[in-house]
């Protein structure tokens, strides 16, 4: 029979174990952290609760784990490194930093991951809609790691037009078109809907620039304001930070001389012509 004394003592021992290590960990908002030791697998709620991101944690106790501080880019290229790479197109944003994106090649993602559909990627920091990334299968989700540097993004450009032109998917044509791309344009038409704030966002933004003299050549959506790719009529390409309430500018990406926020979108264009 087993000594009560001496199982009690171990389980103690793993306590204190667990309580002095630190972790790191991907954390989806709204979801949990897990980590390994000695053999046993812990799963904890993240403090903050609202965590989104890559992080060193340290157990609070067996329930809880708190941001000690956000990981490196080195760190977090090192842990995945331990996974499989996949490559992918994303289509749109399911929610904060994740996308639904679906494989480059089909039976290669069947081949590594057992899956060939459209997924979600998590922790995507980066990219926009048709660009293909590089994300991480680790056996149960898929992290994103890069934009995916070896494809060529002309495609994707091309895919973006068509559908700024509302192009049905059996319409769209051009050289270098592949049947994943076809596939993933076929799932952001067929779901248009979840594509309407952005439709929105982007004559808000094409509108404010072309009144004042620019054009929109793309932007991103970064939570409280968007990352706006413009050229002057000059022909200059300029990337600002816009809030969206009232596309007031965040950042202009020229100095300002600390003056940014008492501009707006549409002045930007002209502050820019005329320093």
């Amino acid at each position: 029979m087993a000594d009560i004394r001496k199982i009690l003592s171990q389980l103690a021992a793993q306590e204190g174990q667990l309580l002095n290590t630190q972790f790191l960990a991907p954390c989806v908002r709204g979801g949990r952290v897990r980590t390994r030791v000695s053999s046993m697998v812990y799963t904890f709620q993240p403090s903050p609760q609202n965590f989104e991101g890559w992080a060193i944690f340290r157990p609070i106790n067996e329930k809880i784990a708190a941001v000690i501080e956000e990981a490196s880019l080195p760190q977090v290229a090192e842990y995945l490194q331990l996974f499989v790479p996949i490559r992918l197109h994303l289509a749109w944003v399911l929610q904060g930093q994740t996308w639904l994106a679906y494989p480059v090649n089909e039976s290669d993602a069947k081949q590594r991951t057992g899956v060939a559909k459209p997924v979600p990627v998590h922790l995507v920091t980066e990219g926009s809609q048709f660009e293909p990334i590089v994300a991480r299968w680790d056996g149960d989700c898929l992290w994103f790691e890069d934009i995916d540097r070896r494809a060529d993004p002309l495609p994707s450009e091309k895919l973006k037009t068509a559908l700024k032109n509302l192009i049905v998917p059996q319409e769209v044509r051009f050289k270098g078109m592949t049947p994943s791309m076809r596939t993933v344009y076929e799932l952001v038409c067929r779901n248009i809907k979840h594509l309407d704030p952005n439709v929105q966002a982007e004559q808000r933004l094409q509108r404010a620039l072309k009144m004042g003299g620019g054009e929109l050549r793309d932007f991103r959506d970064r939570a409280d304001y968007w990352l706006v790719e413009w050229t002057s009529g000059s022909g200059e390409h300029h990337t600002s930070a816009i809030a969206k309430n009232d596309l007031t500018v965040m950042s202009a990406g020229i100095c300002l001389s600390g003056l940014d926020n008492d501009f707006d979108l549409q002045s930007l264009v002209g502050v820019v012509e005329n320093r």
